[in-house]
């Protein structure tokens, strides 16, 4: 039996069931929805799927009837397979309002932009997201505080498991199997995305260009979001890119990260930029196989970097709240390539994929100080090391496993 990793957002999930009638839990398929909700609701709630066609067509076929067959409390397994039951199941909670934990729904697309959810469900569901494993749930401390709040322990890895941590990546099935090849499984991952949610979102013509794109996309991780340089790559329309990264993003494989402008003269880049949710897919679509290649290759900082921000992602979505996290670049060349803002109050972090700080890269992070004097909170820049330095005036170099 394999054994079950706690998750950062089981609190808050818990609290959810216990004050709404329903409760939405979105995120990337295999990212362990169904396994977090069986294992906390699973002796109380029913459990149906949605997702084989002939469970989804009785469900369309007669959707009170279907209810009534299955009553809540239930769990409804990917419930975008058949989205007009959302409808019936808002009939039900309105003939009960005042009983929460009724309906559990998941989901592997971004459902918050159904229609059939803002229209039938408002008022009555929390939304919740559960992303791939962070760091802290694989290493066993779902519930560590940031460093900021007053983490106590850094977390041991070595530098040979950080660099293979990378390229297996975050999702359950890989961190529960040790022994099962992260290359084989990454394939049939990638395969059933493409054919299960990336063609019922858009008519894609040729998956063969999707995929074309999801290789120039990857060697951008960490990059500005340019979509005509993607485009002329790749030999399609700019609309086209436009309406792929829109499927990516809906689909939580990657993360857009937008620049920090507010309260300033200066003049800021403002496109955006991307990082893929799960580092391992990532190493995979750039046909990075093994430690030493993905350490002195051209793109381990960039890497190293999409690591830390989802890091950061992940951990605060698991809060129940979309994260306030941005980047700042100016265009004469100052940058911090992520902005926390926690209560009004901005933490500005650098990432360095090297094991020795140095002070000039606190740089950024001082000049974005000087900018923002009365919201700045203490500045970090993390770095492969193992030991806390002081580089600047409130700037401290932070150990990953101390983040």
């Amino acid at each position: 039996m394999k054994r079950y990793i706690r998750r950062t957002i089981e609190a808050v999930l818990t609290q959810a069931v216990e004050e709404f009638p329903a409760v939405v839990l979105t995120g990337p398929r295999q990212a362990g929805k169904t396994t977090l909700l069986k294992h906390l609701f699973g002796d109380r709630f029913g459990y149906v799927s949605l997702e084989p066609p002939d469970v989804r067509a009785a469900a369309m076929a007669d959707p009170r009837g279907f209810l009534d067959l299955h009553p809540s409390p239930v769990i409804f397994d990917e419930v975008q397979y058949a989205p007009e039951l959302l409808f019936y199941i808002k009939e039900k909670i309105d003939q009960n309002r005042d009983q929460c934990g009724q309906y559990l729904l998941t989901g592997s697309q971004n459902i918050l932009l159904s229609q059939h959810v803002t229209e039938s469900l408002a008022g009555r569901a929390a939304i919740l997201k559960l992303l791939p494993l962070s760091f802290v749930e694989i290493m066993g401390k779902p519930d560590d505080p940031f460093y900021w709040e007053g983490k106590k322990n850094d977390l041991p890895l070595s530098s040979v498991d950080f660099w293979e941590g990378l390229l297996r990546g975050s999702f359950p099935e890989l961190i529960q199997n040790p022994n099962k090849g992260e290359e084989l499984w990454l394939g049939g991952y990638l395969q059933t995305y493409l054919e299960r949610d990336v063609c019922t979102l858009r008519q894609i013509g040729d998956l063969s260009q999707f995929q074309l794109f999801l290789k120039a996309l990857a060697a951008r991780s960490g990059q500005l979001l340019q979509l005509t340089d993607i485009a002329k790559d790749i030999g399609v329309a700019v609309n086209t890119v436009k309406a792929w990264v829109s499927i990516l993003e809906a689909t939580y494989q990657i993360i857009i990260l937008r620049p920090y402008f507010k309260n300033t003269n200066k003049r800021l880049v403002k496109s955006p930029k991307v990082y893929f949710t799960d580092v391992g897919m990532l190493c995979y679509l750039l046909g990075l196989k093994d430690r030493d290649h993905l350490r002195n290759g051209p793109m381990a900082g960039s890497i190293v970097e999409t690591f830390i921000v989802t890091e950061v992602y992940k951990r605060l979505v698991a809060r129940g709240k979309e994260p306030q996290i941005y980047f700042w670049r100016t265009s004469s060349g100052n940058e911090v390539d992520l902005i926390i803002e926690d209560q009004g109050l901005l933490i500005p972090i650098e990432i360095k994929g090297s094991a020795t700080p140095r002070p000039a890269m606190a740089k950024g992070i001082s000049c974005f100080q000087e900018d923002h004097k009365d919201q700045t909170k203490k500045g970090y820049v993390v770095f492969l090391g193992d030991i806390p330095l002081p580089l600047a005036p409130d700037v401290l170099a932070l150990p990953f496993s101390s983040l």
